[in-house]
């Protein structure tokens, strides 16, 4: 008796030899290498694609005092930069010197 190496499924007699009949494997053939294609549309939800002045024209603002320049007009955003059970983080940026910090509240 054999099981799947990739999920640990117990094989079976197929046509090609040993099956797993969940994801397909199939013994002493070359496992295939596979790429993700990354679309050129998808949105890259990184915190560096908000770089510059990108989304400063859609993001609120808020009157708020920046910790580096003083001036007291920021943009802010909020990101999930932790497991899901905790709160976001809330990004700001100085619309003045465009100085970002963070608050973990």
């Amino acid at each position: 008796m054999k099981f799947c190496p990739k999920c640990e499924v117990k094989l079976k007699k197929g046509t090609l030899g040993l099956e797993c009949s969940k994801c397909g494997y199939i013994e002493g053939q070359k496992a295939k290498e596979t790429k993700k294609i990354i679309d050129e549309d998808e949105p890259d939800f990184s915190l560096l694609a908000f770089e510059g002045n990108e989304g400063e024209d859609t993001n609120p603002t808020i009157k708020l005092e920046c910790e580096k320049c003083g001036h007291d007009e920021a943009v802010w955003w909020m990101f999930q930069t932790r497991s899901a059970d905790e709160p976001t983080t809330r990004f700001y940026r100085c619309q003045k010197c465009k100085y970002t910090w963070r608050d973990y509240a």
